[in-house]
């Protein structure tokens, strides 16, 4: 693939094992022992893909990763040494990640979610669609930005992904299955809390009233539905 990946994490042997599965499976890899260290990296490298561990000495990986945010919408994958929960997902999500994997790391399923990443961070707008537009929530798929009543907005690539697959299929139910695979890719069918997780945070960003959707709509143990608005 050929990517460049900066890995950020103070155990030098997770550090080392998953630069070495990253550079036989063809990426250009750089290593950092701490936040600050990987900081730096980041604005010296300019990789396409970060992965922070969240506990690390000198700065955390949330603080990285919401100092990456300030610049950049590079995708970032948390690591974390325990079990995940929606808080510890809600929390990193709102530092700005894309992505958590908890230790220890399964070397192929590591290689396959960042490539699912690298993909949706790349994903090439549809062009028979020129996007969205209802006066508050506008969508600009080919230069992929989202404006909230004329508010320029951040979404990271998961999250747009996720608002141009709803947007495709506007008027339809998307099934929580579909929107996995579609969204995430088939590395993550069994990973059910995503979509839930990721379309609260999405709402949150793009509702008038988060507590009262318009935009995306939930089908009680189907899926989701986006419903576009005359002008607002």
């Amino acid at each position: 693939m050929n990517a460049k990946v900066l890995i950020v994490d103070d155990e030098l042997a997770i550090r080392d094992a998953l630069g070495r599965k990253l550079r036989r499976e063809g990426f250009s890899v750089t290593l950092a022992g701490n936040g600050l260290e990987g900081l730096r990296a980041f604005h010296a490298e300019r990789p396409d893909i970060v992965i922070l561990d969240i506990v690390m000495p000198e700065m955390d990986g949330l603080t990285v990763c919401q100092r990456i945010r300030e610049v950049a919408e590079t995708p970032v994958m948390m690591l974390s040494a325990q079990a995940i929960t929606e808080e510890d997902i809600i929390e990193g999500l709102n530092a700005g990640a894309d992505e958590y994997l908890v230790k220890p790391i399964r070397l192929n399923e590591f290689v396959a979610r960042i490539q699912a990443l690298l993909r949706r961070a790349q994903m090439a707008s549809p062009e028979a669609e020129a996007g969205y537009n209802d006066g508050y929530l506008s969508i600009d798929l080919q230069r992929r930005h989202v404006h909230v009543n004329n508010q320029k907005i951040h979404l990271t690539p998961t999250e747009f992904k996720l608002l141009v697959v709803l947007l495709e299929n506007a008027g339809r139910v998307v099934p929580q299955r579909d929107l996995l695979e579609h969204v995430w890719g088939p590395e993550y069918i069994d990973d059910v809390y995503y979509p839930r997780v990721y379309i609260s945070q999405l709402r949150r960003k793009i509702e008038p009233d988060p507590a009262n959707p318009i935009y995306i709509l939930t089908e009680h143990r189907v899926g989701y539905r986006f419903e576009k608005q005359g002008t607002l």
